[in-house]
C-alpha cells in the first residue's frame, strides 16, 4: 500500500503514478465500505453494503460505465455537481482539486476500532484535508469525518464543510427522517427520493431536534419495512445547526451529504489551524429498519452516551406537580411520596432561586430563593438522605432574562446585533446567553462546579434550553467572525459539558429543551438521556418515543406518568395505559402524588417494582417495532430482548376504541431463540382472569411464527372499566 508523494513548499510539486487503481476497505463483522485510489484523481466510493471477501477489485468490475463517485466531491471542476467542500482562497480563487498526498494510515485506537485515514491536498494551493473512518466491528456502524488544514501563510474561508458524503444507486428509493414541533416531537416522514434535492436542516441555534432530525434512513428496497430490504442510516453526531442533502438524478444516483449547516456561517481557517467536521455514524442493514436502529442502539450505548451501558434510575420530577410552587414542606412530601412507591430519585423543577415565581426572570441569578428554601440546598439534600432518595435540580444556564442581576451586570454577555433592538424570548424576558465568549463558559461552569462542590449529593441535572438564538450576533466575536458564531456556540457548549464532565463523571445529566430539542447523540456524549417531549400524554407519546427509537435507545428516552386530564392535551387515559408506556423508556414520574388516590400510588408502588425487574432488558436490550402508531391499525406494538435471548418484554396498546376501526390483536414476535421455550406472565395485570396465555410456555419459533392473541379489552367490574387497553407480557426463557 506504501505510496510516495513528494511536498515542495507547501503544494503537490509531483504526484507518484499509480500503475492500478488501490482499493481500501474499512469493514466491520457484516459491512464493507471501499475506497479506490488513484494517484491522479480524487477518491471515489466505489462501494457500501453488505461483507465483501476475497479480491476487491471484483468491486471495479461491477461499477457502472457511467463513472464513480467522489469519496468526498469538492467544489470546483464541473461546479453543478453537488459539492461537500467548499472554500475561497486568498487570492480569490474558489475552486478546489483534491488528490491523494501520502499513503492511507491504518491504526486502532484506544477501544480497538479500526481508524482508516487517507490524506489528500490540493494540487496547487497549500490546503490538506484527510478523510478519516473508523469501524466498529460488532456495531456494523462506520464513523466518519473530514480534517481541514490550511498550510499557508494566509487566511482561507471555508463556505460549506460536510462530515461526508455517501453515493448510492436505487430506482425506488425512499427516504426516513424524523420532524415535529414543540409537543408533537419524533414524527416519522417517509417519502420516495425524486428526482432533484431533498433537504432537512435546523437554525435554531441552540436546539436542533424539535423540528427535524440530524438522522436519516435510505431504503433501497421501495418503501423501508422493519425486517426486510437494504438500509442506509445515518447520524450526524453534532448538537449545533445541521443539513442534511440527498441529490438525485433521473437514472437513480443518490448521494447523501451531512454536515453543519454551511448559512451564515463562514468559517476563516487561519494559518496552521486545523477545522475537524462532527462525526457522520453510518450503519447498512438488508434486514430492513428495525436492525439498523439495532445497531446504532449498540453503538451509541457503547460509545456515544454518558453511562450508556448502567441502566438510569426511577425518578419524581416536581414540575407537573406543582410548577413554580416550590417550597420545603412539598419538596419534603414529594421525596417521602417517592420513596414509598419505590422510586430511587427525586428532581426539584424550575422555581427555586432567585424570585423564580413564573418563567419572567431570574435566570442567571443562580442563588437559592429563602422564601421557598430557608434551609438552602443543603436542607433538601439531606431530606433525601433521610428519605431514602437521590436528589436531582433543574437548571437552565445558557439562558437569563433581561431583568436580572446577571444582565445588569453583564449586559454584552447576550447574543445581540450592533445597532439592533434586542429580541427577547419566553415570558417576555428571556435571552440567550453568548457561549461564543470564554466568559460566559466560565461562568457556567462555575455555576455547575460550586453548586456540586457545596452540595456533593446532588446526582442528577435536569439541564435545560427554552429559547433559540432569537438574533444573531455576538458581542465578543470581532466583525470578521461575526459569521462564525453558530460553529462557535456549539464549541462553547460542549467545552463546558465536558469539563463538568471531566470533574464531575458520575453525576447524571439529562438534556432538556423545551421537551425534546436535543436529542442528539452530539450532547449524549456528555448527557445520559434527553427529555422525549413536554408532551407527557400516554397516547401521544406512543408516536413520539416509536419515531425516536429509530435512532436511540431506550435508555436516553425519559418516560414519566403523568396526571389526568394530561396537562397538555387535557384526555384522560387510564393509569395502566399510562404507566405501561411510561415502562417503555426510562420509567419517571411527572405528578403530585399527594392527588393521586391512595389504590393508584399502590399500583404505581407495583409498576415500579415490576419495572425494576425488567428495565435492564428495556434499557439495555435490543428493540423490535412490531405495529406502528402511525400505521393507524388501531394498536400498537413493540419488545425489547435481552442481549442473551434468555427474557423479554413484549407491548401491546389498542389506541382506537373506535369499533369501525381495524385492530390488530396478534402479531408475531421477533428476537428470541427460536429452539428455547419461553414461559409467558403478564405484568402489571388487573384483569378479573388472568389471559389465555398466563403461566403457559411456548416455543421461541412459535412465538415468532404466530405470536399470542391478545385480549383487547380489560376485563373489569362495570363501574371500572377502561378504554385503551394495555398489556406487558414477561417472557422468561425456561
Amino acid at each position: 500500500m506504501k505510496r510516495k508523494f513528494l511536498l515542495a513548499g507547501a503544494f503537490l510539486a509531483n504526484i507518484a503514478a499509480w500503475a492500478t487503481p488501490e482499493y481500501v476497505p474499512v469493514s466491520t463483522f457484516n459491512t464493507s465500505l471501499i475506497l479506490q485510489l488513484d494517484s491522479a484523481a480524487a477518491p471515489a466510493l466505489v462501494y457500501y453494503g453488505p461483507a465483501v471477501k476475497g479480491d476487491l477489485a471484483q468491486i471495479a468490475a461491477s461499477a457502472p460505465e457511467d463513472g464513480k463517485s467522489d469519496a468526498y466531491p469538492v467544489f470546483g471542476n464541473y461546479p453543478e455537481r453537488e459539492s461537500a467542500l467548499s472554500m475561497t482562497m486568498p487570492d480569490g480563487n474558489m475552486t478546489l482539486e483534491l488528490v491523494p498526498a501520502g499513503e492511507p494510515e491504518t491504526e486502532v485506537d484506544h477501544n480497538g476500532n479500526t481508524v482508516v485515514s487517507i490524506p489528500l491536498a490540493d494540487r496547487h494551493y497549500p490546503v490538506a484535508v484527510t478523510l478519516n473512518y473508523r469501524a466498529f466491528p460488532k456495531e456494523d456502524i462506520i464513523e466518519t469525518w473530514t480534517e481541514i488544514t490550511n498550510k499557508g501563510k494566509k487566511p482561507v474561508t471555508l463556505t460549506r464543510f460536510d462530515s461526508g458524503a455517501i453515493p448510492f444507486r436505487s430506482t425506488d428509493a425512499w427516504l426516513t427522517s424524523l420532524y415535529g414541533t414543540w409537543a408533537n416531537e419524533g414524527r416519522v416522514n417517509t417519502e420516495p427520493l425524486t428526482p432533484g434535492m431533498k433537504i432537512i436542516q435546523n437554525k435554531d441555534g441552540v436546539r436542533n431536534s424539535h423540528t427535524s432530525h440530524a438522522e436519516v434512513m435510505m431504503s433501497l428496497d421501495g418503501k423501508p419495512r422493519e425486517t426486510s430490504g437494504r438500509i442506509i442510516g445515518a447520524a450526524l453526531v453534532y448538537g449545533g445547526n445541521y443539513r442534511l442533502r440527498v441529490s438525485t438524478d433521473d437514472h437513480g444516483r443518490h448521494q447523501f451529504f451531512a454536515g453543519i449547516h454551511p448559512e451564515e456561517s463562514a468559517y476563516r481557517l487561519m494559518p496552521g489551524e486545523t477545522f475537524t467536521t462532527p462525526l457522520l455514524a453510518l450503519t447498512f442493514s438488508d434486514r430492513g429498519m428495525g436492525e439498523a436502529s439495532r445497531n446504532f442502539h449498540r453503538w451509541g450505548r457503547q460509545y456515544h452516551i454518558a453511562h450508556g451501558t448502567e441502566v438510569n434510575p426511577i425518578l419524581l420530577n416536581s414540575w407537573e406537580g406543582v410548577y413554580f410552587n416550590i417550597d420545603e414542606p412539598t419538596m419534603a412530601g414529594m421525596m417521602q411520596d417517592i420513596a414509598d412507591m419505590g422510586g430511587e430519585l427525586f428532581v426539584m423543577d424550575d422555581g427555586w432561586f432567585g424570585r423564580r415565581d413564573d418563567d419572567s426572570s431570574s435566570l442567571g441569578d443562580w442563588e437559592v430563593d429563602a422564601r421557598k428554601l430557608p434551609h438552602g440546598l443543603k436542607g433538601l439534600t439531606d431530606e433525601a438522605a433521610r428519605k431514602g432518595v437521590r436528589f436531582g435540580i433543574w437548571i437552565e444556564p445558557e439562558m437569563t432574562n433581561s431583568n436580572s442581576e446577571l444582565y445588569k451586570k453583564h449586559p454584552d454577555w447576550v447574543l445581540k446585533a450592533p445597532h439592533r433592538d434586542i429580541v427577547e424570548g419566553r415570558g417576555g424576558t428571556q435571552l440567550v446567553l453568548d457561549l461564543s465568549n470564554p466568559q460566559v463558559q466560565d461562568f457556567i461552569y462555575n455555576l455547575v462546579d460550586t453548586m456540586l462542590t457545596n452540595n456533593p449529593e446532588i446526582a442528577y441535572i435536569k439541564w435545560d434550553a427554552n429559547a433559540p438564538v432569537m438574533q444573531y450576533g455576538s458581542q465578543t466575536l470581532p466583525a470578521d467572525r461575526q459569521s462564525e458564531l453558530s460553529i462557535r456556540f456549539h464549541r462553547g457548549l460542549t467545552s463546558v459539558l465536558q469539563r463538568i464532565r471531566e470533574k464531575y463523571p458520575d453525576v447524571a445529566i439529562q438534556a432538556c429543551a423545551s421537551g425534546g430539542g436535543r436529542a442528539n447523540y452530539g450532547l449524549l456524549d456528555y448527557t445520559d438521556e434527553f427529555w422525549v417531549s413536554d408532551n407527557t400524554d400516554a397516547l401521544q407519546r406512543l408516536g413520539a418515543q416509536w419515531g425516536t427509537s429509530l435512532f436511540f435507545p431506550a435508555v436516553t428516552m425519559g418516560s414519566h406518568i403523568s396526571a389526568v386530564p394530561n396537562h397538555t392535551t387535557y384526555r384522560v387515559v387510564p393509569l395502566k395505559f399510562r404507566c405501561d408506556v411510561a415502562m417503555t423508556g426510562r420509567l419517571g414520574m411527572e405528578i403530585q402524588p399527594r392527588d393521586m388516590s391512595a389504590e393508584d400510588r399502590d399500583f404505581c408502588r407495583r409498576v415500579i417494582e415490576t419495572y425494576k425487574g425488567v428495565r435492564d432488558v428495556v434499557q439495555l436490550g435490543d428493540l423490535y417495532r412490531l405495529v406502528s402508531p402511525f400505521d393507524n391499525r388501531g394498536a400498537v406494538s413493540l419488545m425489547y430482548v435481552s442481549p442473551t435471548k434468555d427474557k423479554a418484554v413484549y407491548y401491546w396498546f389498542r389506541t382506537n376504541n373506535d369499533y369501525s376501526a381495524p385492530l390488530v390483536t396478534r402479531t408475531p414476535m421477533e428476537g428470541l431463540d427460536p429452539d428455547a421455550s419461553y414461559k409467558v406472565t403478564e405484568l402489571n395485570a388487573i384483569d378479573q382472569r388472568p389471559l389465555a396465555s398466563e403461566g403457559k410456555v411456548f416455543t421461541g419459533k412459535f412465538l415468532m411464527d404466530n405470536g399470542l392473541e391478545i385480549r383487547p379489552n380489560h376485563d373489569l367490574p362495570w363501574g371500572k372499566k377502561v378504554d385503551y387497553c394495555s398489556r406487558v407480557l414477561l417472557l422468561e426463557k425456561q
